[in-house]
């Protein structure tokens, strides 16, 4: 009796390892490719449950979707001979499994291999006849476009098909681009120069127009000042003439303290005169009317400062 439970048991255990390497699931991101002792027999590209014979068959699974490879950077010669660092991603398909496993077997680093050797092939050869302009400009779609093609030809055979190439970035090399700097830095260099000297000739030329500006209207006004001073003058003499003419004697007196203000206003004058000299007379006695008194201040001497 123990006998036989523990055959059925083994039993058991034999058809569950047979139904488990005969049965496998074919998910929808997927396609299978059945081989038997290393010779592909069939591929599978409909989803669901699926049968293989055990221990003979292998399933080999092959992703369908879309597939990313980064090629690593590097340098490029372009039409120009400039130098560029270009760093490129592909993105490409597996379309025919049993092509692509008697090409490279059934991993993806056989294909990643070609990959960057092919991607970096078609690089060189299409931007080496291309300016640096073309490639930082809006041609580079076209460019692309071209190398797409090209890689997409040469990996055709492999069971691939290449739906992108991009250049994610395209740098100068580090020499290169510290010349580039410095050169930038001297051209702003140049352009503050230039701009700083026609500052200063401006300024040089405005400040010129304002002190002639300046000479012309003070001369202007100093002219205009003098006319009018004359002017003010000419009035002024009329009216003393005229003053004198109507009351000779009222304006001898005025002229004389006018002299006498003028004379001893600051108190620090200093007259030399003799005792009986006419400027001293109205100090001596007050002025009298009548027509007979002279006029003191057409006699009056110059004021001199104090020693």
């Amino acid at each position: 009796m123990n006998r036989l439970i523990a055959a059925a048991v083994a039993l058991l255990l034999v058809l569950a390892l047979v139904a488990a390497d005969s049965l496998f699931i074919v998910e929808q991101t997927e396609q299978v490719l059945i081989t038997q002792l290393g010779q592909p027999i069939r591929l599978i590209t409909e989803p669901g449950l699926h049968a293989k014979l055990p221990f003979i068959q292998t399933a080999i699974s092959f992703d369908r979707r879309l597939l990313d490879y980064e090629v690593p950077p590097e340098e490029v010669i372009l039409g120009d001979q400039r130098r560029l660092i270009v760093d490129s991603f592909t993105r490409y398909r597996i379309t025919d499994p049993l092509r692509y496993f008697q090409a490279v077997g059934p991993t993806e680093e056989g294909i990643r291999a070609r990959l960057n050797s092919v991607v970096s092939s078609s690089l060189r050869r299409v931007l080496g006849n291309e300016q640096l302009l073309n490639v930082l400009s809006s041609q580079r779609g076209r460019i692309m476009g071209l190398i797409r093609t090209q890689v997409n030809d040469e990996m055709r055979g492999f069971g691939i098909a290449v739906e992108d190439v991009r250049i994610r970035r395209a740098d100068l090399p580090e020499e290169n681009t510290q010349a580039i700097l410095g050169r930038m830095n001297s051209e702003r260099e140049r352009v503050a120069r230039q701009a700083r000297a026609e500052g200063a000739e401006a300024s040089a030329r405005i400040r010129a127009d304002a002190d002639r500006e300046r000479t012309v209207l003070l001369a202007d006004a100093r002219a205009r000042a003098d006319e009018l001073r004359g002017q003010g003058e000419a009035q002024a003499i009329a009216i003393y003439a005229d003053a004198f003419q109507r009351d000779a004697h009222f304006f001898g007196v005025w002229r004389t303290l006018q002299a006498y203000r003028e004379a001893f206003a600051n108190g620090a004058s200093r007259l030399v005169l003799s005792p009986g000299d006419d400027f001293l007379q109205m100090l001596r006695h007050a002025p009298q009317p009548g027509p007979t008194l002279p006029a003191a201040a057409n006699a009056a001497p110059e004021a001199k400062p104090a020693q």
